[in-house]
């Protein structure tokens, strides 16, 4: 695309040129043409600097297997270079890396070292004095929503549905360790579980800004009862939801927390990698529900290096975002997260998010 940019503005020359030549017996037509021309020109180059961008930085949070990230989003590079052209922007380099943790990204969008996020809401509400939100991701809904957790047991497996989510909830998983069964056995008989049947698990979370995985989990103690994660006798951080389903598999782990379709995402690998013999819908069941979760987001840096990120930047990228989401070869990179699309989004939509925030923090206190 800069090969294009070239061409125009070469075209342009050779057009003032032409006008020149042929005022050239009068002088102030000549006068007046080559002052038309400077001013035109510097327009030109004023506009095409401000379109040109020498590198866009984009970061995923650790949700999966970074390496899996990695090679899932690779084809992004050119999608997006080519759908900010046709939006008027040269784009001569974008990069994309993979966070440690969930922290991380958010940092490095509120330091300016990454241009841009896909981060969760509650890690967005977190460093939105970084960050700006741009696009909530819409995903498909499921064939269970309900807030009780026998009814995901009773109608497994969990499938997709046609119908476009805005929202999604977190889940409890047990697993097929002796105590994950026994929890599972108790809530699909009708009872309801104590805090010491919980507190005697052993737990995988994920960090404290993953919505899915700690900020709605934590309420959803909170609210039963009077509890936080903090509390919990035998927890430990997982860097991704794949290390907190080796150790589910594995029986490191009793329960964990995850995305309402996770178990959809790991089904095969349960099996395969996992090397469990029966399926993740026999051998683990839903404990708890949370409350509805808003979607993901696709936040931009505040502090972007170059000045780069305008409104009129930001404008370009919600509908490049939304028009390669749009193509199979964007719904092929965006599908490892489960989003299936997105809208554009303002700050308020986030605000429950920052309310879920406030409360994690003064439970640490």
């Amino acid at each position: 695309m800069a090969g294009c940019g070239s061409d125009k503005k070469d075209d342009k020359t050779d057009t003032a040129a032409n006008n020149t030549s042929t005022t050239t017996d009068n002088s102030q037509s000549a006068t007046n043409t080559d002052t038309k021309t400077d001013t035109t020109d510097t327009k030109a180059s004023t506009t095409d600097a401000s379109k040109q961008i020498g590198e866009l930085k984009v970061s995923f949070v650790p949700s999966k297997d970074p390496s899996e990230i990695i090679t899932a989003t690779d084809p992004l590079k050119d999608l997006l270079k080519n759908q900010l052209a046709t939006e008027g922007y040269t784009v001569d380099k974008v990069t994309i890396d993979v966070g440690t943790t969930y922290e991380a990204v958010g940092e490095a969008l509120t330091s300016g070292s990454t241009d841009i996020g896909f981060i969760p809401g509650g890690t967005y509400a977190l460093y939105s004095d970084g960050a700006d939100v741009i696009l909530t991701a819409t995903r498909a809904g499921l064939s269970n929503d309900s807030d009780n957790p026998k009814d995901w047991n009773d109608n497994k497996p969990t499938k997709a549905t046609e119908n476009q989510a805005t929202y999604y909830r977190a889940l409890f998983i047990a697993g097929p360790t002796k105590k994950g069964q026994e929890l599972a056995a108790k809530v699909n008989g009708g009872e309801q579980l104590t805090w010491d049947d919980l507190n005697s698990a052993n737990w995988m979370v994920m960090s404290t800004s993953s919505s899915a995985g700690y900020i709605y989990p934590t309420l959803w103690l909170q609210a039963n009862y009077n509890k936080s994660i903090t509390d919990l006798a035998h927890v430990v951080t997982s860097d991704s939801y794949a290390s907190s389903f080796a150790r589910l598999a594995g029986g490191q782990a009793d329960v964990i927390v995850a995305y309402a379709d996770a178990r959809r995402d790991y089904e095969e690998k349960w099996t395969t990698d996992l090397g469990r013999k029966a399926s993740i819908w026999d051998e683990t069941n839903v404990i708890g529900v949370t409350q509805g979760i808003y979607n993901d987001t696709v936040s931009a840096s505040k502090e972007a290096k170059d000045s780069k990120m305008t409104p009129e930047f930001k404008t370009a990228l919600q509908n490049a975002f939304i028009a390669i989401a749009a193509t199979d070869a964007g719904k092929n990179v965006i599908k490892i997260y489960s989003h299936e699309g997105y809208k554009t989004a303002q700050a308020s939509d986030y605000d429950n998010e920052r309310k879920a925030q406030d409360l994690i923090k003064s439970l640490k206190k």
